[in-house]
């Protein structure tokens, strides 16, 4: 006999990704043409002026940060997105009185996201190959920097959508926390370059952490340490899981 938790939760991340693919219009090709610009304007026509870094292209240095930049954005809307959309239109009330325990009903929304982030991910590294020379120093960190990315800011997604009251609150975090904290994450440059307070004013930043440890499986160069970077990473995933658990099971933002 099937379990009914995992058959249910199957169902949560079957019904989410083929909303992903009914409105790709949306969800994957957005991601898409944002990448093929900053390639074409900071890639071609400023990176031809940038010298190598750490012997590779401008344009090969990037690609690593753009992929994560789009995992994080679709990830993180996704999740808050279909959370507030579920109590919107009342669908969460019936997952509430449902058997399925709630860490399986989290997981459910966050995987959504996880699937969302990995196809515009992967979507991105491929529209990367009509620009620069695609390496891979190490499948496995690749991997794991991806999916560790996609199921934070999934987890940080469902936070968000628990204390949205209207469909503008879900932009306000993507917009004024998110954007920023990706353009000062050394998506496009090294924090090696950066004079001091700023290099260790960039330490604070996790998603300089992410980049690097994605970064490191794709072109095998780091700058703060591939250990460190991981270590920042699944913490993090750890803290937010537990405190959205949390959340979920005290009915924060939908339960009176």
């Amino acid at each position: 006999m099937k379990n009914p938790t995992f058959v249910g939760l199957y169902t949560m991340i079957r019904k989410d990704t083929i909303r992903i693919f009914r409105i790709w219009s949306q969800t994957l090709l957005p991601p898409i043409i944002t990448t093929t610009l900053y390639f074409a304007i900071f890639g071609g026509f400023i990176g031809s002026q940038v010298s190598a870094i750490e012997g590779f292209s401008y344009m090969q240095f990037i690609m690593p940060g753009l992929v994560m930049m789009t995992i994080i954005t679709s990830a993180y809307i996704n999740t808050v997105s279909t959370f507030y959309f579920a109590k919107w239109i009342h669908t969460l009330d019936e997952l509430l009185v449902s058997p399925m325990p709630s860490w399986a009903v989290v997981t459910g929304f966050v995987m959504g996201g996880v699937v969302r982030g990995f196809l515009t991910g992967f979507l991105v590294i491929l529209t990367s190959l009509f620009f620069t020379e695609l390496t891979l120093y190490s499948v496995g960190m690749v991997f794991a920097a991806g999916f560790l990315t996609a199921l934070l800011f999934s987890l940080a997604g469902l936070v968000n959508g628990f204390f949205a009251k209207s469909f503008d609150a879900i932009n306000i975090i993507p917009t004024f926390v998110l954007t920023p904290l990706t353009y000062l994450g050394g998506v496009f440059y090294s924090i090696d370059l950066l004079p001091e307070p700023w290099r260790t004013l960039s330490l604070f930043n996790p998603v300089l952490y992410m980049v690097d440890a994605f970064r490191y499986g794709i072109l095998g160069i780091t700058d703060v340490g591939v250990g460190l970077s991981f270590s920042v990473l699944s913490g993090l995933t750890v803290i937010f899981f537990l405190i959205t658990l949390f959340m979920f099971i005290r009915g924060t933002g939908f339960k009176n």
